[in-house]
């Protein structure tokens, strides 16, 4: 999402964070000097009419809240609202570490969530990083009947099978025909896609059963379309739709799902780097080498 960062810049990025809180605000009871927190940087107003719908993510708050400067910081300022509803005590069999996964997996929640997965059923997923990792986790932990999982890297496909995928396809392979033979014949019930390609939103479209789903969990740069078979569509029933951030329920139930164990996040870190390495760590990302997770820990 390069062309997400750059319009907002100069900014501080980051939001997958955990840590401690070292000072309150006047009027703030409910957390005090020294509680472990996780702090969510989009909250919901709860009150709007997205809201009210369960349409969180449409809420105009959470579009437009966050803290001061982001997460790359060692300290951040926590607005009033989110400290309202944005913060999360960490509890205490789990390591800050495991609580900077609790943002993203959250997302992975809620798309999973309106995509509503069922137990039994078949998975794709295209792109096999951080979030495409998680929604194995995720779907696996939901009961989700075989899982496949598509990447260009040979590395994260590798990382895919180590985390469950029953199979992994190289993304330049014909990942529809390769599905049918691994699937007895059928194509996935549910197709998330996590890779912001035009070609992975194409290979979507041609990847999904009839009467299945597709989530759109990546997005493509602004101004890309996409064409739809429509009839195609209509006459099997399948659904196209996009999962966009977490709410509060979203964050509770991650937290409780990596609390427990049931999504081990712990196995995804493979770099920990100090504050003043940041731009080492976003290279490694961005190389998409022998990377996943990359945490900066700002007090190292």
């Amino acid at each position: 999402m390069e062309w997400y960062r750059i319009r907002k810049a100069p900014l501080v990025l980051g939001h997958e964070i955990a840590g401690d809180i070292v000072e309150t605000g006047e009027g703030v009871y409910q957390y005090t000097i020294g509680d472990r927190v996780f702090v969510s940087h989009h909250i919901p107003c709860n009150t709007c009419h997205y809201c009210q719908r369960g349409y969180h993510t449409a809420c105009e708050t959470l579009h437009t809240t966050n803290y001061d400067p982001g997460g790359f910081a060692e300290y951040i300022r926590v607005p009033r609202l989110n400290v309202d509803r944005g913060i999360f005590l960490l509890p205490d069999e789990m390591s800050y570490e495991e609580g900077v996964f609790i943002e993203p997996l959250a997302c992975v929640v809620r798309g999973q969530r309106v995509a509503d997965l069922q137990p039994g059923q078949s998975v794709l997923i295209l792109g096999s990083g951080i979030s495409g990792l998680l929604h194995l986790l995720m779907a696996r932990s939901l009961g989700a009947g075989r899982v496949i999982a598509t990447d260009i890297s040979n590395y994260r496909l590798h990382m895919a099978k180590e985390f469950g995928a029953e199979a992994v396809i190289h993304a330049a392979e014909n990942i529809p025909e390769r599905v049918r033979q691994i699937n007895n014949g059928r194509l996935a019930d549910l197709v998330i896609v996590c890779a912001g390609a035009p070609a992975a939103f194409s290979q979507a479209l041609k990847s999904v059963e009839r009467g299945g789903t597709i989530l759109c969990f990546a997005t493509t740069e602004p101004g890309v379309d996409l064409s739809v078979p429509i009839n195609e569509f209509w006459r099997n029933e399948i659904t196209l739709m996009p999962s966009y951030g977490n709410s509060p329920l979203d964050a509770t139930i991650a937290i409780e799902l990596i609390r427990t164990g049931r999504v081990p996040v712990q196995k995804m870190v493979t770099h920990r780097l100090p504050l003043e390495k940041t731009e080492e760590g976003f290279r490694l990302v961005a190389e998409g080498g022998e990377s996943l997770k990359v945490i900066i820990k700002p007090h190292t």
